[in-house]
């Protein structure tokens, strides 16, 4: 009991503690720099992307999606949640008409405050699976990502209605209620709300924001199901909305002639969550899970063609005219069509590179000089020799020389192979010149014996 004494006690001055309730003395305005004024809730904006990042790095890293595919989507999304959460809210006003429409400065006047987060979650997730779609990556694993990010980051956002006053419930007696005394908070803008206690619409937010992130957390390490993040967040928020606005002190309206004494907010839970029945049927249908060890990202999503490395792939070589007329076509399919982004033209000077290190190459080769006529193949055969006739020609004084006219014919033709066929040649006309020799001196001979008898 007696620490419950001195918790009540608490007082900062910004904030005391009972008893018996909060009380708030905040100045929404964090600095004033001239004529602009840093205010907690941009401040809280700022905090919130920041840890959305980093609360959601881990779950995109095992997903697939790096870190520069994250803020290339991000810059999108805040646009997008700008301006949906800011159109939707404006949309809802009593005033529409006089005071934003006749003075549009007020539509884009983000720094009066209200903001619609419903509006935002309308117009991000059809901006997820466009980029998605662009990035080539699966839309729902995409989504996931962008309502964990939603959970983190609205966490920061209610701190920031706390500071504003811009959420503030029924006035109530609980000893939890909150009184707003800074005459510049937004519960001062009204009488009946300032220096009195009213149910923390803002504090209740804040406190489901964080079960929800931490049951997100939870899952998007167990479920392998694309979607399934993206219909628990949707669920519980709209589940959520729809029962803490009962003790949001907004006015009441009808939708489509139907009085129920609900808010701007439960009826549009009421159309999210049937909108959600019909997704849910098709998520569970066609949203497979992802194989363990895919890339969730990409699984099942047709990917670009890998773009070509500069100086490791594409050659450009000249085949001179003469090797296209002798080059022989194995294959009869025709050749594959590039497109002109799949080709990268190299700079010249790699080029030049690449084109002497053919040539380098093709020196390296040994050469091989094949025979061009069919007088060249005759003479690459070796020389036969016939054997010589030791009988005489009776029928003529003179003795016969065809094998030595033979042998000289064949030693008048020139010889224009390869310096290693020449040694070879010179051997051979050596051994047939020793056995001309002997074949004249035997046929001498016999000539002489013959001549002899004659004479005799």
């Amino acid at each position: 009991m007696g620490l419950l004494t001195l918790t009540y006690m608490l007082d900062w001055g910004w904030l005391r503690i009972g008893p018996p309730y909060i009380y708030i003395n905040i100045d929404p305005v964090l600095v004033h720099l001239g004529p602009l004024a840093l205010r907690w809730y941009g401040l809280m904006y700022v905090i919130g992307i920041i840890m959305g990042l980093w609360i959601i790095r881990g779950y995109t890293e095992r997903k697939g999606v790096d870190q520069d595919m994250v803020y290339r989507v991000l810059w999108w999304c805040i646009a997008a949640g700008l301006i949906g959460g800011r159109l939707y809210f404006v949309i809802q006003q009593p005033n529409l008409v006089d005071y934003y429409l006749k003075n549009p400065i007020h539509i884009i006047a983000t720094w009066e405050g209200g903001m619609a987060f419903y509006g935002a979650i309308f117009l991000v997730i059809p901006t997820l699976i466009w980029r998605a779609r662009v990035e080539r990556i699966n839309p729902l694993v995409l989504v996931d990502a962008g309502v964990l990010f939603a959970a983190a980051g609205q966490i920061f956002g209610r701190i920031g209605n706390l500071i504003n006053g811009d959420i503030i419930g029924y006035v109530s007696t609980l000893p939890w209620s909150t009184v707003y005394q800074n005459p510049d908070s937004w519960a001062c803008l009204r009488p009946e709300t300032c220096n009195v206690p009213v149910q923390p619409a803002a504090g209740y937010e804040l406190l489901i924001n964080l079960v929800l992130l931490a049951t997100m957390l939870f899952l998007a390490r167990r479920v392998r199901r694309p979607g399934v993040l993206m219909l628990v967040y949707l669920y519980s928020y709209a589940i959520t909305q729809f029962l803490i606005f009962f003790t949001r002190a907004n006015d009441v309206v009808s939708f489509l002639g139907i009085d129920a004494g609900l808010k701007q907010a439960q009826w549009t839970s009421l159309v999210v969550l049937v909108a959600l029945l019909p997704l849910t049927y098709w998520l569970i249908r066609f949203s497979k899970p992802v194989p363990a060890g895919a890339v969730a990202a990409t699984y099942g999503v047709t990917q670009k063609p890998a773009p070509i490395e500069a100086g490791t792939v594409t050659k450009i070589v000249e085949v001179p005219e003469q090797a296209r007329e002798n080059t022989i076509h194995i294959s009869e399919e025709k050749p594959a069509v590039i497109d002109a982004h799949e080709v990268e033209i190299l700079p010249e000077e790699p080029a030049k590179q690449l084109s002497e290190k053919r040539k380098d190459e093709i020196a390296a080769q040994p050469t091989i000089v094949p025979p061009s006529t069919d007088e060249e193949k005759i003479a690459d055969q070796p020389t036969i020799v016939p054997p010589v006739d030791e009988t005489p020609n009776t029928g003529s004084d003179e003795p016969t020389n065809e094998p030595s006219r033979t042998t000289e014919e064949k030693q008048a033709k020139p010889d224009d192979t390869s310096s290693s066929l020449a040694d070879s040649s010179e051997e051979n006309e050596q051994s047939e010149k020793a056995t001309e020799d002997e074949a004249k001196e035997e046929v001498s001979a016999e000539a002489s014996v013959s001549t002899g008898k004659e004479t005799k």
